[in-house]
């Protein structure tokens, strides 16, 4: 029974690790990092192929099959987990303050924040709005600025392919 419970938690993290590695190619790839994504897909199907023989040449094992699907889910959530931790590449924000003030621009430029002012017309009338382009891993701090300065302000977030020139700070500054 230790050898079936033993070879069924390692399909688990096999799986887990494949599926995982997975999250983390196609996110390489879409951030045009190529040669980093080949290379972790070459590692990610030698363990799924490893994970999948094994339970193909014991499919009466209902561990070995239950171990399978339990990894790929838990798999999904961790690529998720290192996803975010990781948070690769840029995004672009699109500000609407509530407010017509021109404080929350000075503020996003005193964190660090690159921010280009727009002038708009809204429902409500003349509207200035923020365009704003930073590096993923600072988005829980351009949001904390936001609501901390204009609750009420709308806003969109979008991921960014490819940026060039402009004003994107490599690091955020500590305040």
């Amino acid at each position: 029974m230790s050898s079936v419970l033993l070879g069924a938690i390692l399909i688990f993290l096999a799986r887990m690790t494949d599926i995982s590695m997975g999250t983390l190619r196609q996110i390489m790839i879409i951030r045009g990092y190529k040669k980093k994504g080949a290379m972790i897909g070459f590692f990610e199907i030698l363990i799924w192929a490893i994970a999948v023989s094994r339970v193909i040449t014991q499919l009466g094992n209902v561990y070995n099959l239950l171990a399978f699907a339990a990894g790929f889910a838990a798999g999904n959530f961790l690529g998720s987990l290192i996803e975010e931790k990781i948070a690769l590449g840029y995004v672009f924000a699109c500000v609407v303050p509530k407010s017509r003030s021109k404080d929350l621009a000075e503020k996003f430029r005193e964190a660090g924040f690159g921010v280009t002012s727009i002038k708009g017309t809204g429902l409500e009338g003349p509207r200035t709005l923020y365009n704003i382009v930073f590096q993923r891993k600072d988005m829980q701090r351009f949001i904390d600025i936001l609501k901390k300065h204009d609750k009420e302000a709308f806003y969109t977030i979008m991921d960014v392919r490819s940026e060039s020139g402009g004003f994107i700070r490599s690091v955020a500054k500590k305040k």
